[in-house]
């Protein structure tokens, strides 16, 4: 049990950290949806077309990080000892929608460099506990010294309407605080901002009829981290967050080639060796007044030009080569692609007759990114299987679940002729059938209709009946019939009655 104080000091710590965090958050958010401000460009060129190209991004940054998420879908949770994957785990899986919201959480941990995942009672109905995943923005986790696992506090804190709201959990108790929300950055003076920092005090929430600090029956922590790319000493690294700095260099050159586009990509003629063509200027009675410039956009409209002096002439200016800017936005994004382990045909769009082999060796990579999040993700996600049992009272369960493991979906993308091919050989070895199904792709829960759906086909066909039946030795066959006696041994061999006769 903590004081009040203690618990707002908490808040305070975590709330920091949080802060720290955001930056680099947002900035990853930002550039995943496209927002990229233009960079490396020199003055000259930002004053004349950086509003221009404000809005502009080539953005690759979002098939970076989508590329790996849509490969990762779980299928089922296995406890210790057991041989079939939980069906209640799954059922608490399915009721809350994760399997839609685990992709948005696995997005944001791949964006962000984590996710986080809640756990908490439903006091409506204490057998479906609520399991959301949460923001990187929004939530923090304390550890135990010197523990990368064991969770001491967490802090979820975020903003409704115009009131910050925080929750603080801890091992056995809960804590709700709320404050207003002040958007800061105006000027004041010194008495409103004594206002301004009393008002940014935490207060207790009031909640009711609900205590507060309510009381945590799990006794853990009940938010999980998925690091994305964890570090022994510093934070997970984010996949996009490599990619940030050349995908600023591409969003630069497409700008330049957009220019040299509208500027220079057509002939330029110029005439030399004469005067600017002019026309008298007339007053209101056609007296002559001056003289005034030809309009050269008429020139253009009409295609036709009258050029006087000896010495003029007509010169060009070649194109500009466009291609030059094409061939560095090609090389910058493959550079991408090798960083990232993003296959090249995701990022150029080139495919040229490849094969099935060499289309899975370009995959291999993506395929071995995927896997090592299954081994982060994985872990995060084992002990929210854990939190759920604990939640329901389940405590065998929930310490089976500290050494089982998640299932998940292959990350290889193969064709249906591969697949089945391979899985036939996988047949002829000796694998059985409910371990191929689960590789093929289908659910635990899919793999028992399919078992079900076998053993109905059996007892609606007669022919497998009766062999199953001769080949078990086991009751009467359909029809009425027994199956047939096995032969009677008399211990001799050969033709006995023959013999006897010959003698």
């Amino acid at each position: 049990m903590v004081t009040e104080a203690q618990a707002l000091q908490l808040v305070a710590l975590l709330e920091n950290e949080l802060v720290r965090r955001r930056g680099d958050i947002d900035r990853y958010n930002d550039y995943y949806r496209g927002k990229h401000p233009l960079k490396y460009a020199s003055d000259e060129f930002a004053k004349f077309h950086g509003a221009r190209y404000r809005d502009f991004s080539d953005n690759w940054v979002q098939v970076v990080a989508d590329a790996p998420v849509e490969r990762l879908t779980v299928t089922g949770f296995l406890a210790a000892g057991d041989h079939q994957a939980d069906k209640d785990l799954w059922k608490v899986w399915q009721v809350n929608g994760l399997d839609a919201d685990s992709q948005l959480g696995f997005l944001g941990a791949v964006t962000a460099g984590r996710c986080f995942v809640l756990v908490w009672g439903d006091p409506d109905n204490e057998d479906m506990p609520v399991v959301t995943f949460e923001d990187a923005a929004q939530c923090v986790i304390a550890y135990e010294p010197g523990s990368r696992r064991h969770r001491r506090a967490a802090l979820k804190l975020w903003q409704d309407g115009g009131t910050d709201l925080a929750t603080l959990y801890l091992k056995d108790e809960v804590w709700k605080f709320t404050r207003p929300h002040l958007s800061g950055g105006e000027d004041k003076s010194a008495q409103m901002v004594d206002v301004d920092e009393e008002l940014k005090k935490w207060r207790p929430r009031d909640l009711g009829d609900e205590p507060n600090p309510q009381p945590n029956p799990m006794g853990l922590v009940p938010m999980v981290e998925l690091p994305n790319k964890p570090m022994l000493v510093d934070d997970p690294i984010s996949d996009v967050g490599g990619v940030v700095a050349m995908q600023d260099g591409i969003n630069l050159f497409w700008a330049q080639l957009f220019t040299a586009s509208d500027v220079a990509s057509f002939p330029q003629r110029v005439i030399l060796g004469a005067e600017r063509p002019v026309i008298p200027k007339l007053s209101a009675t056609g007296e002559v007044i001056g003289k005034q410039p030809v309009n050269l956009e008429k020139f253009m409209v009409d295609r036709v030009a009258w050029i006087t002096g000896k010495d003029a002439k007509i010169a060009e200016w070649q194109a500009a080569n466009l291609g030059m800017y094409t061939g560095l936005i090609e090389v910058a994004v493959g550079h991408v692609a090798a960083q990232t382990r993003t296959p090249q045909h995701y990022l150029i769009g080139k495919m040229a007759n490849l094969a099935e082999g060499a289309l899975l060796a370009a995959e291999t990579g993506l395929v071995k990114r995927c896997d090592e999040k299954h081994l982060w993700f994985g872990q995060g996600l084992r002990e929210m299987a854990r939190l759920i049992a604990l939640a329901k009272g389940e405590t065998a369960k929930a310490e089976a679940m500290r050494s089982g493991r998640v299932l998940w979906a292959d990350t290889e993308s193969r064709s249906h002729a591969q697949m089945a091919d391979a899985l036939l050989k996988l047949k002829q070895l000796g694998f059985p059938f409910e371990w191929l199904a689960l590789r093929y792709g289908l659910t635990p829960t899919e793999v028992a209709d399919v078992l079900a759906m076998k053993e109905r086909e059996l007892e609606s066909d007669p022919v497998s009946e009766i062999t199953r039946a001769l080949t078990e030795g086991a009751g009467p066959v359909p029809g009425g019939g027994q199956p047939p006696a096995p032969a009677e041994d008399d211990g001799q061999e050969g033709e006995p009655e023959a013999e006897e006769d010959a003698a």
